[in-house]
């Protein structure tokens, strides 16, 4: 069974920066570079019939290429278990979750169980210093980049394990109005 996600992916560039964050704090677990993403919809373990018809459903779904902003840096969770940077939602980012979740109920699965919040995973943390925590999204709370245009998004598969990397792209789904804006030579986002 295929363990299947959508998502966008992120310019090496932004990557790279992201990545860059990563320093020595106790309790978190950072996420490798090549692996940083925007997270649309978790299938999560689908049969082989299931993730065809996920396949077949993204290809029709017709959804708008859009911009996107990333500003700030925050935590999910009261003893905080993720550290992420913010993605600023907007109306197109917004109907292509809304989409792919339609998707998810179209195969048979459940709706999501808490609302989109558009997050880029930076870390994991088990019981990280919340001092030293605090004074991590302190220091960068200027975090901000330049919105980028999306033009695709893209179908994950993962390996079963906490993580879930490394992110293998099953398949690439071109937004509308996108005309391939926004890949270099070899077809990488930029």
């Amino acid at each position: 069974m295929p363990r299947l996600f959508t998502g966008i992916e992120l310019a090496e560039d932004i990557r790279e920066h992201l990545s860059a964050l990563e320093l020595p704090l106790p309790g978190a677990s950072w996420i490798d570079e090549d692996d940083l993403h925007l997270t649309l919809r978790f299938f999560g373990d689908v049969s082989d019939q299931q993730a065809r018809d996920v396949m077949d459903l993204l290809e029709t779904l017709g959804a708008d290429a859009f911009s996107l902003a990333i500003k700030g840096l925050g935590t999910f969770g009261a003893e905080p278990h993720t550290l992420y940077a913010d993605v600023v939602l907007n109306p197109g980012l917004e109907a292509l979750a809304r989409g792919h979740d339609r998707v998810a109920r179209g195969v048979g699965l459940p709706a999501a169980k808490r609302p989109f919040k558009a997050h880029i995973t930076l870390a994991r943390m088990h019981h990280a210093d919340p001092v030293k925590l605090a004074r991590f999204l302190s220091l960068n709370a200027t975090l901000a980049f330049e919105p980028v245009f999306i033009h695709r998004f893209a179908l994950f598969s993962s390996k079963p394990r906490t993580g879930g990397g490394p992110y293998v792209i099953e398949e690439l789904y071109p937004l509308r109005g996108g005309l391939g804006i926004g890949e270099d030579e070899d077809g990488n986002p930029w």
